[in-house]
């Protein structure tokens, strides 16, 4: 496994996390209820907030249901999406939005929706009588600043459950987001393409200008 200094806003360093891969598990990876995954979704797009969430499963979750939502059906991630609102022991799903993108760039908005979505979890375990969870792991390699020790996990949405269920959770409510902001801005065609750099949203935003939820610090005008 590697280690790694990661900054807070001052500039001081704060303690090491770890950052880990598949090989760092060799016993499998870690389950149960006190197993905290986070990830996000909506890097990528031209326009609308990034979403992450923050998942804490019980032992005896069906984590065949689960899966890397970019590889998952929109349907298996619907199904997916019900099983873990119902039956995780806490979840959050938190939003960055793009005013905040374009302030402090994708990465940090990234990691910022993280913090929020996991400080949702936590309030929603401690509604519940419930502890704060013993690990955290975060996919990726960069960490948002939590207040306590966590893990950054490469390709994590492939190997930890939790974070594979965070994963369905925030891409199935940022696809909702986006279907309802389709609503309000029909002629951008947000229902089908999420946001995302098509040459269709290219062109809309060329014909029209760019819409209220643009990330105005992105190049979404046709190359």
């Amino acid at each position: 496994m590697d280690d790694e200094f990661f900054t807070v806003s001052s500039g001081e360093p704060r303690p090491r996390h770890r950052v880990l891969r598949a090989a760092d598990f060799p016993e499998g990876p870690p389950l149960g209820g006190g197993v905290c995954g986070i990830d996000e979704a909506g890097r990528g797009p031209l326009a609308g907030p990034v979403s992450a969430g923050a998942v804490v499963l019980p032992g005896n979750f069906p984590i065949d249901a689960l899966g890397d939502s970019k590889a998952l059906s929109a349907g298996r991630r619907e199904a997916a999406y019900a099983l873990i609102v119902e039956g995780a022991l806490a979840w959050s799903v938190a939003w960055a939005y793009p005013c905040e993108i374009d302030e402090i760039n994708i990465l940090g908005a990234s990691l910022l929706a993280m913090r929020r979505a996991y400080l949702g979890m936590a309030a929603q375990a401690a509604r519940a009588g419930r502890a704060s969870p013993a690990e955290v792991y975060v996919d990726g390699n960069r960490l948002p600043e939590l207040g306590r020790p966590c893990a950054a996990v490469v390709k994590g949405d492939a190997i930890i459950p939790a974070i594979m269920a965070a994963s369905i959770l925030a891409k199935v409510a940022r696809d909702r987001a986006m279907e309802r902001y389709d609503w309000l801005y029909p002629e951008y065609g947000y229902a089908r393409h999420k946001g995302y750099p098509t040459l269709a949203h290219r062109e809309a935003c060329r014909a029209l200008g760019p819409s209220p939820i643009q990330r105005m610090s992105f190049n979404y005008l046709p190359r």
